[in-house]
């Protein structure tokens, strides 16, 4: 079977599974992670920074979609695309994590491929992305047998199709699918090219009260048009086709509301005047 290589591992993440193990059962122990309410969770929206910065959301986020049954699998919707980009699938092989291999599910993949058009990415032939392959070590070590469905959507509501597709399909082909959008908020400062509020803590504070806070309640509302025109209107989220559609897909599988389980930014581990905003979502 061809792998895709993790080409994350040793730097935003560790390279083997000693490490990983080691930093999950850290994360889990977070006092700033709250206990969702609600359980046998749909899904949710990581963040995708380096572990360092934002591993602990993104772990406490898939740890809580355990449930009383394991899914066959995770429909992960993510990248780095503007409105004009085009959409992007694997579907076959298998993609390579410290803690083993994650199979691709190819009959769903190949259903939505032939459904609509995308970019087929191998396990040869790939965009260069951490938005998906941050979370995988993450899924391995908490559904060891689960396999993945990883697609990059742009922002827009078109996108929206493909997840209410997905969880279609999955239903008909009776395979049990979680999902998960990945995202980072606001990317504030210099560094970032967007300053709309100076520098220093009134900005800081602006980003972590306002501008975030904005996209998250549209999130936690489950409101995926919202989402996207948030995110295009306030620069608030880096992949809103991938949080947009994640919560299509989660609307469709029967989530009617979302819940925030921890927000940070990367000035809480690395201050200064420019930084990233992270939320955690389960619905």
């Amino acid at each position: 079977m061809n792998t895709r290589k993790a080409l994350f591992a040793g730097s935003w993440y560790p390279d083997n599974a000693a490490g990983c193990e080691k930093e999950i059962k850290k994360y889990l122990k977070d006092k700033n992670v709250k206990t969702p309410v609600k359980k046998n969770l749909i899904g949710g929206i990581v963040p995708h920074a380096g572990w360092y910065f934002s591993g602990s959301i993104a772990c406490n986020v898939i740890h809580c979609l355990k449930g009383d049954a394991a899914p066959d699998v995770f429909v992960i919707f993510g990248m780095h695309l503007h409105p004009g980009s085009s959409r992007y699938i694997m579907t076959e092989g298998a993609w390579e994590t410290p803690l083993g291999k994650i199979q691709i599910e190819t009959s769903l993949a190949a259903e939505l491929a032939k459904k609509f058009t995308f970019r087929i990415e191998t396990a040869e032939n790939f965009t260069q992305d951490n938005t998906i392959e941050l979370q995988l070590p993450f899924i391995k070590y908490f559904f060891k047998d689960v396999k993945i469905v990883p697609i990059g959507v742009p922002p827009v509501k078109a996108s929206l199709e493909i997840g209410k597709t997905a969880a279609e399909i999955s239903a008909r082909m009776g395979l049990r699918m979680k999902v998960l959008g990945s995202t980072d908020l606001t990317h504030y400062g210099w560094n970032y090219g967007f300053t709309p509020k100076g520098t220093g803590r009134s900005a800081l504070d602006w980003v972590r009260n306002e501008n975030d806070r904005r996209i998250i309640d549209a999130m936690v509302s489950m409101d995926p048009e919202r989402v996207i025109d948030e995110a295009i209107s306030s620069g608030n989220a880096c992949c809103a086709g991938a949080a947009a559609t994640a919560i299509a897909t989660g609307i469709q599988l029967g989530a009617e509301k979302g819940e925030s389980i921890s927000y940070s930014t990367s000035h809480d581990k690395s201050p200064g005047d420019s930084f990233v905003g992270y939320v955690g979502i389960v619905f």
